[in-house]
This record gives structure tokens, C-alpha cells and sequence, in this order.
């Protein structure tokens, strides 16, 4: 994966360029860090998801915010869906709702018809000594 580099922008003494998919593991572990994140306004990649986050910390308690936000960076990261995701945000925002995690994660799922089957044969044993064999300079 490339990712573009980030500039900050030129008037700013001290700009922050974060990348959300690079602290998206650390915050799991410990969601409530997101709450004193100096460069928390830079974390999050499009203005819906600040968005969200601000209406989550007014009507939740902070843990559960912290929480919620963390689980949706992370649905955006693991289903490569963030403008989707921001998108439904925006959506559920200006109808009043609060994001639900639940239903994000329904409709952002993998199509269980569209993941393939994988069948994995076994290789015989005998092959391998075969290849040993061979490589010893035992079979001409």
C-alpha cells in the first residue's frame, strides 16, 4: 500500500499531518486516548467523521463516543469504505441520528455470495521427499 505524504499547510508553526490508518491500532486498545489526541481534528479523514464525533460526545458519555468513533475509523480501514462511510454519516447526521454501528457494520459486510470458496488439497508426503531426494542428487 502507498500512501500520498502529507503536508502541513504552510502558515501552521506546528501542523499535524495524521494518517487515521496509522493509529487505527493503537486507539483500539485504548479508545478513550482519542478524547486528549493533540492532533484529534487532523485524525479524521473527512468532516463527517468530525462531524459524528462531536454529536456522539454531546448525547453520549465520553466512553462510549470515544468508542463508537474508534470502531467506525476502524470499519472505514478494514472495509476500505471511508467516503461510503462518510457519506451514511452525513446522512444519519443531518436526520438527526446518531451513527449505528451495528447496522454500519451489516451494510458495509462482505457479500457472503461474493467471497470465493477455497478448497486446499494436501500435498503427499512422498512429493516432498521426492524434491529431497532430487536435491541430494540421488534421482538423475
Amino acid at each position: 500500500m502507498t500512501l500520498p505524504r502529507g503536508r502541513a499547510h504552510p502558515n501552521g508553526k506546528h501542523g499535524h499531518v495524521v494518517d487515521y490508518r496509522h493509529v487505527i491500532h493503537s486507539l483500539r486498545r485504548k479508545p478513550m486516548a482519542l478524547m486528549g489526541l493533540v492532533y484529534r481534528d487532523q485524525l479524521f479523514p473527512r468532516q463527517a467523521y468530525a462531524r459524528a464525533f462531536e454529536a456522539m460526545i454531546r448525547k453520549l458519555p465520553a466512553r462510549t463516543a470515544c468508542r463508537t468513533m474508534v470502531d467506525l475509523l476502524a470499519l472505514a480501514h478494514e472495509r476500505a469504505c471511508e467516503a461510503e462511510l462518510a457519506a451514511r454519516l452525513d446522512e444519519d447526521l443531518a436526520s438527526g441520528r446518531l451513527p449505528d454501528l451495528k447496522s454500519l457494520r451489516v451494510l458495509f459486510s462482505p457479500d457472503a455470495g461474493a467471497v470465493p470458496d477455497i478448497v486446499v488439497s494436501h500435498v503427499p508426503l512422498s512429493a516432498y521427499e521426492e524434491l529431497a531426494r532430487v536435491h541430494q542428487g540421488e534421482v538423475a
